[in-house]
């Protein structure tokens, strides 16, 4: 009913090396915004894949202070088709946003997805604790998911995303903070 299964793996907490082990696995972009937003960390990262395919779904977490003052959290996840590593970080039911997303209508954001403009839909039937957009890039779902809800101001800001796999040497410039409780598991 539901096709292949792609195992989640081990969560991998905040490192230069993590990092390069993701991004040479990942079969997928490896989003993060480049340049991070001012006082912004990278804070962890997560893959759906084994070792034989590589990752066909990758998260990636970063916080730092939100639009509104306190902390904000945003995870970018780029997956294949019928992963569903996207909407289980989202809180909703399902593999893709489906029917919760309407893209006849005009979008509600936009981000530099590498070096392309990339509509993102609001994904309505999340917990009304984050804000949950949707769109594509490269032919993959790209979700953009941001804790708390009022920190979703940040994804209306001209983000640039960077697919890791192609930044070379830059990777090793990423500042790392503390492991996100976000990209654990959806809570």
């Amino acid at each position: 009913m539901h096709g292949a299964v792609h195992p989640l793996q081990p969560v991998i907490p905040p490192s230069v090396e993590g990092l390069n082990v993701m991004v040479h696995r990942a079969r997928v972009p490896v989003w993060m915004p480049w340049p991070l937003p001012v006082g912004w960390l990278f804070t962890g990262v997560a893959s759906a894949g084994d070792d034989r395919s590589g990752g066909r779904a990758t998260a990636v977490a970063c916080s730092g202070p939100g639009p509104l003052g306190g902390i904000g959290e945003l995870l970018l996840i780029a997956e294949e088709l019928g992963v569903g590593l996207g909407a289980r970080y989202a809180g909703i039911d399902g593999v893709d946003p489906g029917s919760s997303i309407d893209v006849s209508a005009p979008p509600h954001a936009k981000v530099v997805a590498a070096g392309r403009p990339t509509p993102l839909w609001h994904v309505a039937g999340g917990p009304d604790d984050r804000a949950v957009f949707a769109g594509e890039a490269r032919g993959l779902w790209l979700w953009a998911i941001v804790w708390p809800e009022q920190s979703g101001l940040l994804m209306y800001d001209e983000l640039v995303l960077t697919d890791l796999r192609d930044a070379g040497a830059e990777v090793e410039l990423v500042p790392c903070g503390a492991l996100s409780p976000r990209i654990l598991g959806p809570a």
